[in-house]
């Protein structure tokens, strides 16, 4: 009650105040009322607005640049790092992020927001940054956290195979998959 007092004094009207204090309650009120009635479309199959859409994208960059500023990232030019990443990328990425020359994929089109192709984006992004979304993951987007499950060493790895994705050739990809033999699928993330 000071408070509004002194903003009283300092010639804010106790009416402005009343005014916001009620545009508060109202808002509130009505972001609850939109939450609770459940009108509000969470459907996969509903995009988002172009709005909601720049806000989340551009959280999710900020968020993401912020929590990895501080992480030392290895060289990660090594072929054994790119090629150990390649079987990481063929297990546990393929399916949302694609591969050279694959324009789309049956769980990727589900999808929202959709996953970005790692071949167009990756190069926008340090690799402490891929490090770091690998790791965690990102809430709501189906991207999951590697890191309770996989080694910090299979991360990078991955990391590595992710950067090389922007100059590789649907080719260059298949001869990698040839190389590699058959994903065994074994559960156990040796892949």
């Amino acid at each position: 009650m000071k408070y509004i007092k002194a903003l009283a004094i300092k010639g804010i009207s106790m009416k402005c105040i009343k005014v916001f204090a009620i545009m508060v309650v109202l808002g509130v009120g009505g972001g609850l009322a939109l939450i609770y009635s459940g009108i509000m479309n969470i459907a996969a199959t509903n995009p988002h607005s172009s709005l909601v859409y720049w806000a989340l994208s551009t959280a999710s960059s900020n968020s993401i640049r912020y929590h990895a500023k501080d992480i030392k990232a290895p060289s990660v030019d090594s072929q054994e790092m790119i090629f150990a990443g390649f079987h990481h990328y063929r297990e546990m990425c393929m399916g949302c992020h694609l591969s050279p020359g694959v324009q789309s994929s049956e769980i990727r089109t589900g999808l929202m927001p959709q996953p970005p192709k790692l071949q167009d984006v990756a190069a926008q992004w340090t690799p402490a940054e891929l490090f770091w979304v690998i790791k965690n993951g990102i809430k709501m987007t189906g991207m999951p956290a590697w890191g309770p499950t996989h080694s910090d060493k299979k991360i990078w790895d991955l990391v590595a195979f992710v950067k090389n994705l922007p100059k590789m050739t649907a080719e260059q990809y298949k001869a990698m998959d040839a190389a590699a033999g058959p994903d065994l699928g074994d559960g156990g993330n040796s892949h």
